[in-house]
């Protein structure tokens, strides 16, 4: 048999000449084949927008609070969901959907109010998963049991935004709460139910964050051992602060070379059996002011798993000697 990227592929989790655990590859393995993801934007805010810790939100954060692909809020859950099912359904050849909840922190709202959003979403046809993203410090009262009882009838992906693990750079891009807050929600929501899939976003290129301090937070998310990471390049966005320190030279964004270095580095870090969900983020491309090489995430994904090949690399490799 001729050698080949796939059939020479040391790492355990894939069936392809992917070096690391993918979003796609979790999603055949898990419901028989690809899902369209529906984004959802259900009206909620953040403790760091209303005033509860702070006000003003993330620096880098749209208006729409990561939720700019969604239908407006404005639009029932089920308006948005078929709205949106429309559109992807000459891109997606598939009947299973996970809806999403994406925009701001979606498990901020009163108890029945989440309940009632939830079960609206679960219902809807085709809909064979959910996903909620949310902030470790929006875990209120009640929330983890009733997330509990939602993975109890599907397969429930909760996702944490902890983008930084050092306190100093949650100051800076204005989080709103410290690692340890954190921590404390991620085990609140890991000890309730071994059945909530839990996904843990990251990001590089935050402000005053060199090569090490990104590591570290590579780290010490690898050590919290979540089912899920979301990698994402901090791109610049039009009307935020993040635009106004781009603007007055006071943040340069990273260059491709050294994300795609950074990536590889932060993949050979994480348990081989976590998913990396995402390697690179994006905005609404109208808004977006740097770096203008992300506007190309194929290219960008083709280098990382370029360089892990020639690197004779894989997911999990440096894992056990870090800890």
């Amino acid at each position: 048999m001729k050698k080949t990227q796939r059939n020479t592929n040391p790492y355990k989790y894939t069936d392809s000449n992917k070096r690391y655990y993918t979003y796609d590859y979790y999603l055949r393995r898990t419901f028989g084949g690809k899902c369209a993801k529906i984004p959802i934007d259900a009206g909620f805010t953040c403790p760091n927008i209303d005033g509860t810790c702070t006000t003003g939100g993330c620096i880098y954060c749209s208006g729409r609070g990561s939720g700019d692909f969604a239908e407006l809020p404005t639009l029932s859950v089920t308006e948005q969901y078929e709205r949106v099912r429309a559109k992807l359904s000459s891109k997606w050849s598939t009947e299973r959907t996970i809806p999403y909840f994406q925009a701001h922190s979606n498990t901020y709202a009163p108890m029945e109010r989440l309940r009632e959003l939830y079960s609206e979403a679960l219902s809807l046809e085709g809909v064979v998963g959910l996903n909620i993203a949310t902030r470790a410090d929006c875990l209120g009262e009640g929330v983890p049991e009733l997330l509990a009882e939602i993975a109890e009838q599907t397969v429930l992906t909760v996702e944490l935004g902890l983008q930084s693990s050092h306190d100093k750079t949650a100051e800076l891009i204005n989080r709103g709460h410290s690692y340890d807050d954190f921590c404390n929600g991620y085990y609140r929501l890991r000890n309730v139910s071994k059945k909530i899939n839990i996904c843990v976003h990251i990001i590089f290129g935050l402000p005053n964050e060199d090569d090490k301090d990104m590591m570290k937070t590579v780290t010490d998310v690898a050590n919290l051992h979540p089912d899920q990471v979301k990698i994402h390049l901090l791109h610049v966005l039009k009307n935020t602060k993040m635009a106004e320190l781009y603007e007055t030279g006071k943040y340069m964004p990273l260059e491709k070379e050294r994300y795609v270095s950074l990536v590889a580095d932060a993949i050979e870090r994480l348990p081989e059996d976590v998913v990396i969900a995402r390697l690179t983020g994006d905005g609404m491309a109208d808004d977006l002011l740097a770096p203008e090489w992300s506007r190309k995430k194929v290219a960008v994904i083709n280098d990382i798993d370029k360089l892990l090949y020639e690197r004779n690399s894989f997911q999990g490799i440096k894992f056990a000697e870090q800890k």
